[in-house]
């Protein structure tokens, strides 16, 4: 399917950086395109990887760049505990081979085989269960886990010890871990013994050390959104193909 929006804004902007802002490909994809004569601005094909498009104009995206795009894949998983989201060591069992027919909810384009390059987009460790991102897209990675990402991940999150208005303020504003200060985290208490987290980083085994800290045990940590995208109702060890609306959402949102 023909890829085709036209430009609303009001200063004129560079094509490469257009599509990259849009989530459609990376900047040097684009320039690739442009190159490879696929790119299109009212008609004309764009020869020129400076070039800008203008308030009114429309740009479209021949059949060959538009499928050469839809190509990439990118899952959300429901990872169960006992998984580990990306190298296994020893006899544990990847999140990535479990993406099969079976599990499988709606339709796909592919199933990942073994020669696939499908990554975790966010760690989620093998204690843990819950939303898990695997992706070949380059422009989502960056979204998702790069530098200047600003998406939060939210988790449910039972734990054993004594709550109280200390430990909660800790968690929220006053630990360190590895020598450098946490960001500001959001913690509060849903019912009982379960908590629900908020963070905007994500550190090797973050949820689980912060508590140690206070002096409270993860029992069970569950993760349940990164940014606008929500696990919803995929059952636990099930899969599906995440939509171009759901990637955009995450690349606009990062």
């Amino acid at each position: 399917m023909v890829w085709t929006r036209t430009y609303e804004e009001p200063e004129p902007q560079r094509v490469n950086r257009w599509l990259g802002q849009s989530g459609v490909c990376s900047r040097r994809e684009a320039d690739g395109l442009i190159a490879a004569g696929q790119v299109s601005i009212d008609g004309e094909v764009v020869t020129d990887a400076g070039r800008k498009i203008l308030a009114g104009q429309t740009l479209t995206l021949a059949d060959h760049a538009t499928a050469k795009l839809d190509s990439t894949l990118s899952v959300l998983f429901h990872k169960p505990i006992g998984v580990v989201s990306s190298q296994p060591e020893g006899d544990q069992v990847p999140a990535v081979r479990l993406l099969t027919r079976e599990a499988l909810m709606g339709k796909s384009p592919m199933i990942p085989g073994r020669d696939n390059r499908l990554a975790p987009l966010g760690r989620l460790d093998m204690d843990s269960r819950g939303l898990l991102i695997l992706s070949e897209d380059g422009v989502l990675a960056k979204a998702l886990i790069g530098p200047q990402s600003d998406l939060d991940k939210e988790y449910l999150v039972r734990v054993a010890g004594d709550i109280n208005d200390r430990k909660l303020e800790l968690l929220r504003h006053g630990l360190e871990l590895d020598g450098r200060q946490l960001r500001p985290a959001g913690v509060e208490v849903l019912h009982g013994k379960e908590l629900r987290f908020t963070l905007k980083e994500g550190r090797n085994r973050q949820i689980r050390r912060m508590c140690d800290l206070v002096g409270l045990s993860v029992k069970d940590l569950f993760r349940v959104r990164i940014g606008p995208l929500r696990l919803g109702g995929l059952r636990e060890g099930k899969w599906r193909v995440l939509t171009p609306e759901e990637r955009a959402a995450l690349i606009a949102g990062s």
